[in-house]
């Protein structure tokens, strides 16, 4: 880290530390950050980075530069405020929520704060990049972006305003895309080792960027938002979102029913499954869940992302889609997965439907039935373990009755079959077969193979080696600088604060002064003039005013990779103390043998 200082006094340092957390923090990383003096909060998920923090966030942009170069990345800087037209041109601009930032310059265009630049990069392309010969090529930057995230959580987190380190392949075909493609994949998981930080590569859905495939890079930990299903015996691993499992074996109905016709039963006040089980003396697998949503019909096929809005006033974003009904119906003991349910049915979005939604359709909130649904009136979804279960138990579309041995293809005839049921614990692995495991995620980074899409809409193409004009295949990766160090924290810490690996740590030795002696302090601003001689980065907590109570805790807190105490007792036993910060015993170290020695330890550190 040449172009960062080598030494600071702490006495000097900008940014104190906290016996207490403050009241907002939510997560064992954030409280550290914060008490260590790295972070401080300016508004909900706008955080300010003080000199600790900047010097890690530094280092983890100089590892990530490192691994984008080796791939043949070339570095460059695209702003943070777009005009609207590029996005405008790609469908975003309608399809993207309020967590875009819209806004209007003051002579009354429309703006917007950038949440990622597959839009300015495809634009770019389109004046950079003409012949063959320029392909393939990579791009990437470190930038800020803005999302503005209804609930910001967990510190660096979940933030509005981050840093992403976002990179773009430009390729002459879908063979030269997926080159790039997994050039990116080993690099991320690269990054993950150089950062001490265990990443699980998981398939994902594409979601908002469109696309062939993705993956995410998650960071397993209680405190994730994501839900991923991992499977030990085979390496299978996906968000919960894209899950997809096998028919269990031996779950299908309790009893042989199949041949039997509908039966109205008279459940009174039974609106749940529960409920309905209950009464009936059934198991939840025998009985039918139905759950309704109101999706905007995608512009384009089913399984689509394409846009369904359009533009009003000052950057107003309304709704120009015609909205439909969808009834999903799944297993009771099973949930629902929203994110197929929206490709199943072939929509640009999804919400939960209103009891008076539901009701226009001519269907009864909680005792509703697939049966006798009106063409039109809803788009019937099923389940595909459903379809396998024979006759269950489904709503009547009647207060407080239930119909027995109800069969989807005899007694209703479904719109969609796909599997929509969210993945379950222990459910079986479509590779395997083997027990599914579902765990919790941080998305750390994120890999997409975007294909057309975004050079389409701004006209990016090559002339290939015959002379005809092709679109660039793009993909787009990206990184959370923030985030990242916010699950190193998470992952690196102990009762009594952060515990950074050398990598990525601000200062590689906090440097602890002891003693009212004048040969204490000569020999540790020595030592401390020496370590930046000698190019070791060095905290050197100068605070002779202090308790060492007070500064051991501070420098434990802070994290640093490696503990030297100089004081008057150290002296007498021969030297400097030397202590790692992940534990074990310290040792005593000759003065003119330290640097050495601290060197050494910094490799396994």
């Amino acid at each position: 880290m040449s172009r960062q200082r080598v030494g600071q006094r702490a006495s000097k340092l900008f940014g104190v530390t906290l016996r207490e957390p403050p009241a907002e923090t939510d997560t064992a990383s954030h409280a550290l950050l914060v008490r260590a003096g790295y972070v401080r909060q300016l508004a909900a998920g706008i955080f300010s980075y003080l000199p600790l923090a900047w010097r890690s966030l530094r280092k983890i942009e100089q590892i990530l530069r490192e691994e984008m170069d080796g791939i043949g990345g070339q570095e460059m800087s695209m702003p943070v405020v777009h005009p609207a037209e590029p996005w405008q041109a790609s469908g975003r601009w309608y399809e993207i929520d309020d967590a875009m930032a819209r806004f209007q310059d003051r002579r009354g265009r429309d703006m917007l704060l950038a949440m990622t630049h597959e839009e300015v990069v495809a634009l770019h392309s389109a004046s950079e990049l003409r012949s063959y010969r320029q392909l393939p090529n990579l791009v990437y930057q470190m930038q800020t972006k803005f999302r503005d995230e209804p609930r910001a959580r967990g510190g660096l987190i979940r933030v509005r305003e981050f840093i992403m380190k976002d990179s773009y392949s430009l390729d002459r075909d879908r063979e030269g895309l997926e080159k790039q493609y997994q050039a990116h994949y080993d690099a991320y998981t690269r990054i993950g080792r150089r950062t001490r930080l265990p990443l699980t590569a998981v398939r994902s859905d594409v979601g908002m960027m469109g696309g062939r495939a993705a993956h995410e890079f998650m960071y397993v930990t209680p405190i994730g938002e994501d839900t991923l299903a991992l499977c030990d015996e085979c390496g299978y691993s996906a968000n919960r979102d894209v899950a997809a499992f096998a028919p269990a074996a031996g779950s299908g109905p309790g009893q042989d029913n199949s041949g039997l016709l509908p039966e109205l039963v008279h459940t009174p006040q039974a609106a749940t499954i529960a409920d309905v089980a209950a009464m009936l003396g059934v198991e939840r697998k025998d009985t039918a869940k139905i759950v309704f949503f109101v999706g905007s019909k995608a512009a384009a096929d089913p399984g689509s992302r394409a846009g369904v809005q359009e533009s009003g006033e000052a950057g107003e974003v309304r709704s120009a889609a015609e909205e439909k009904l969808i009834a999903v119906v799944v297993r009771g003991d099973m949930e629902v997965n929203q994110v197929q349910v929206q490709y199943a049915a072939g929509t640009a979005d999804l919400r939960p439907a209103r009891d008076e939604e539901i009701r226009a359709a001519g269907l009864v909130p909680g005792f509703a039935s697939p049966i006798g649904v009106t063409e039109g009136a809803a788009t019937v979804v099923v389940d595909e373990t459903v379809v396998a279960s024979g006759g269950l138990v489904a709503g009547a579309n009647k207060v407080d009755y239930h119909f027995r041995h109800v069969r989807c293809g005899r007694d209703y005839e479904p719109d969609v079959v796909s599997q929509v049921a969210a993945v379950y614990e222990g459910a079986p692995c479509m590779t395997c077969a083997g027990p599914l495991r579902l765990v919790r995620g941080v998305e750390v980074g994120n890999i997409f193979q975007l294909g057309t899409k975004y050079c389409e809409s701004m006209e990016a193409r090559y002339t290939d080696e015959h002379g005809a004009e092709q679109p660039i295949w793009m993909g787009s990766y990206g990184i959370g600088v923030g985030r990242l160090l916010a699950c190193i924290a998470e992952e690196h810490r102990d009762d009594h604060g952060l515990v950074l690996p050398a990598p990525v740590a601000p200062f590689h030795v906090s440097l602890l002064g002891l003693g009212r002696g004048d040969e204490a302090r000569a020999a540790a601003v020595a030592v401390y003039e020496e370590f930046k001689e000698k190019r070791i980065e060095v905290l050197f907590d100068d605070r002779w005013e202090l308790s060492a109570g007070v500064r051991f805790n501070d420098s434990d807190l802070r994290g640093l990779p490696l503990r030297v105490v100089i004081g008057e007792r150290s002296l007498k036993a021969g030297g400097a103390e030397l202590k790692r910060r992940s534990g074990g015993e310290a040792q005593t170290v000759p003065l003119d043998e330290l640097a050495e020695v601290v060197r050494d330890l910094l490799e396994s550190c």
